[in-house]
């Protein structure tokens, strides 16, 4: 039988619908979307696609740390954009919070995320 646990950490925003931040499930942690949602305000941090992909790595760090883990235990990322032509501000937002080896990792553009929001990360880290 599995050891599964359901992770939640107060440093990030709190879960906008039927999910949790993140699921354990053995050594391995299913992170949820996070979108730039400041915690304690719940609302959208301002200042442009870069201000939001720094939000959105802290909130995924801090479920990582709830986690017994970091951003550097993630093995696969998935990160969504409104805009590809943002990718190269994510790449070196990337540079500011994961060492080598980095992660696997797919960016997708789509046409909306909640909220309004510019940016989404979800990932997949093992312990």
């Amino acid at each position: 039988m599995t050891n599964r646990a359901v992770i939640h950490s107060k440093q990030a925003p709190d879960a906008i619908g039927t999910y949790s931040q993140a699921v354990k499930v053995d050594n391995t942690v299913y992170l949820s979307g996070q979108i730039p949602l400041n915690p304690e305000t719940m609302t959208l941090v301002e200042g442009g696609f870069e201000a939001q992909a720094e939000q959105v790595f802290k909130n995924l760090s801090a479920v990582c740390e709830a986690a017994n883990g970091s951003l550097n235990h993630i093995v696969k990322l998935n990160l969504y954009l409104t805009d590809l032509d943002n990718f190269a501000v994510v790449n070196e937002v990337m540079t500011r919070y994961f060492r080598e080896p980095f992660p696997a990792r797919a960016a997708v553009g789509i046409s909306q995320l909640p909220k309004g929001a510019l940016f989404e990360a979800e990932g997949v880290m093992v312990l």
